[in-house]
């Protein structure tokens, strides 16, 4: 009788899900490759078949995780053109909507202290996802006189930063998450403040 957890013979997939659930209860460092095999309903042993340990088999976490929020960033940046400004705004939003649903796989990315020149395959995923931002950052910027236009890396980074902001305070079930403002609506006007400052668009925008 097969082991509960252990699904359709997908051993690797399980221990990725188990996982997950492991890293929402407990965060990316708060379990051990033990609790992820009894969880899968499997050996401890059995985990090293595909996974050198627990950094690897976070990594694989990882990686799924931005591949799906590579995917979410793209099509938000498709589905909010023609507006460069819209297209803009829509890959905060969908850095939110990840967030909040995907919670496990956020915190694997961007709290496990993973290092990306380790693990070179999550750091071409990753690329991918801020590639989609400084896309939209180029297109918004392109109108700027070159000598006067902020890099695109640099500008994306902030914005990116400002994202991560909100989700750790507000969007998270933090104890500071209790906004007087939907975190939607809260990353809108920073993105819209910060472009203003740099001349990006009109103050009546």
């Amino acid at each position: 009788m097969p082991k509960r957890g252990y699904h359709h013979g997908n051993l690797k997939q399980a221990l990725v899900e188990a996982a997950l659930k492991l890293i929402e209860e407990k965060g990316p460092a708060g379990f051990t490759v033990a609790e992820a095999a009894k969880l899968a309903g499997v050996t401890p042993a059995a985990v090293y078949r595909h996974f050198h340990g627990r950094e690897a088999l976070i990594a694989e976490v990882a990686l799924q995780g931005h591949r799906i929020f590579g995917d979410l960033l793209e099509h938000a940046y498709a589905n909010g053109k023609p507006s460069a400004l819209a297209a803009f705004e829509a890959t905060g939003r969908a850095y939110l909507a990840f967030a909040r649903k995907f919670p496990g796989h956020y915190m694997a990315m961007f709290e496990s202290g993973l290092s990306i020149q380790a693990h070179p395959e999550l750091g071409a995923a990753a690329d991918r996802s801020r590639a989609v931002l400084e896309r939209a950052a180029e297109a918004l910027s392109e109108n700027i006189p070159a000598d006067r236009r902020p890099p695109a890396a640099m500008f994306a980074s902030h914005v990116w930063a400002m994202s991560h902001g909100v989700v750790e305070l507000f969007a998270r079930g933090a104890p500071g998450a209790q906004a007087p403002f939907p975190p939607e609506d809260l990353l809108e006007a920073g993105i819209g403040i910060y472009l203003r400052g740099l001349g990006l668009i009109k103050p009546d925008d």
